[in-house]
């Protein structure tokens, strides 16, 4: 038992599992039913539900955004990315004589996708080819990305009535929230592309060192573009999905932040932003505990407005908690209360 609590310690996931355990049981505290859950017309409500399906978004941002960090990357053009796919589906739904018709939907949700994998390729273009820093090239679509996407909707704020399309973000199968099925899918997607096949070991070598991989006969160029370019999927399918919920495209302020978020949830996950090993599953980790501090913010009663306050307050906690300074002072400290009972047993 000691040893199982000993690995369990060590883990990159215990300390945000002990933080997302906290924040449930502070909720639990301040509302009784957190817990509970209904059954409405056969779908499922409540607060648990509320937060994996208002997480969905970060979540399937953040699982992109792994993959690109495990390069040694960062792609700050997410929100524009979302932004951006969500102007353009509203634009096509609106200019359509029928947005309630599922093959109208489609059509819209396929161009949006298209266009944000062109905008993955090129991010990666300015990353692979032109060897720009990370931060640098994906800051420019992150500058541009709103501004595209305001032209696209004109400066307004467009508002579609479209029951198909609105099933994305509101919408339930089965009696689950249509956005977790979304969420589930991508990261099955993405945990069984690095798993079975050698794409996660290529990613970890180039994060780790990309000269030595690009020696061994790892095309480098190629996979930086396979990682933005699947980046900027999640983001667009992220941005649908925001979109859907509100029915409205808002140029400014959809997805706003997200990217701050998904970063926050990869390195709450244990994920080190300077490449090489991640964790598909310590990013989902990280991306419920971002999920359950807002909720926590609200049920609490604390003011939205200092919400990136305990944001920040929560991520500083668990990152200091998982540095290895800490770790090793954590170590040394149970090795001096070991010793100390061992002496304790000698001596009686």
């Amino acid at each position: 038992m000691t040893a199982l609590l000993a690995r369990l310690a060590a883990s990159r996931l215990f300390w945000p599992l002990v933080m997302l355990a906290v924040l449930l049981i502070i909720d639990v505290i301040a509302v009784p039913g957190f817990f509970s859950i209904t059954v409405r017309d056969g779908n499922l409500y409540g607060s648990l539900i509320d937060i994996l399906r208002n997480g969905a978004p970060t979540l399937i941002v953040a699982i992109g955004m792994t993959l690109v960090i495990a390069t040694r990357g960062i792609d700050l053009s997410v929100g524009a990315v979302a932004a951006i796919s969500g102007a353009v589906a509203c634009s096509i739904l609106l200019g359509s004589p029928d947005p309630g018709n599922p093959a109208t939907v489609a059509v819209a949700i396929v161009v949006a996708l298209l266009i944000s994998l062109v905008l993955g390729v090129w991010n990666g273009f300015l990353v692979a080819v032109l060897g720009i820093q990370p931060i640098i090239a994906t800051l420019i679509l992150m500058t541009a990305g709103r501004g595209v996407a305001m032209l696209i909707t004109e400066g307004q704020i467009l508002t579609v009535t479209s029951p198909p399309f609105k099933a994305l973000g509101s919408g339930f199968w089965l009696g689950i929230p249509i956005a977790v099925y979304i969420a589930a899918f991508v990261f099955a997607l993405a945990a069984t592309l690095t798993r079975r096949t050698a794409l996660g070991m290529m990613i970890e070598s180039v994060g780790i060192n990309p000269e030595a991989s690009r020696q061994a006969g790892i095309r480098a160029r190629g996979l930086l573009f396979v990682v933005y370019t699947f980046s900027a999927v999640c983001a667009a399918v992220a941005g649908l999905i925001l979109t859907a919920n509100t029915m409205a495209a808002d140029a400014n302020n959809a997805a706003l932040f997200i990217e701050l978020d998904a970063i926050l949830a990869v390195v709450i996950g244990g994920t080190s932003l300077a490449g090489g090993r991640y964790s598909l599953v310590g990013t989902l980790v990280g991306a419920l505990v971002i999920q359950t501090l807002v909720t926590t913010v609200y049920t609490v009663g604390i003011p939205p407005i200092a919400t990136m306050v305990f944001k920040a307050a929560v991520v500083t906690i668990v990152c200091l908690l998982q540095s290895p300074t800490t770790n090793q002072a954590l170590s040394s400290f149970r090795r001096s209360l070991a010793v100390r009972a061992g002496k304790g047993v000698a001596s009686a």
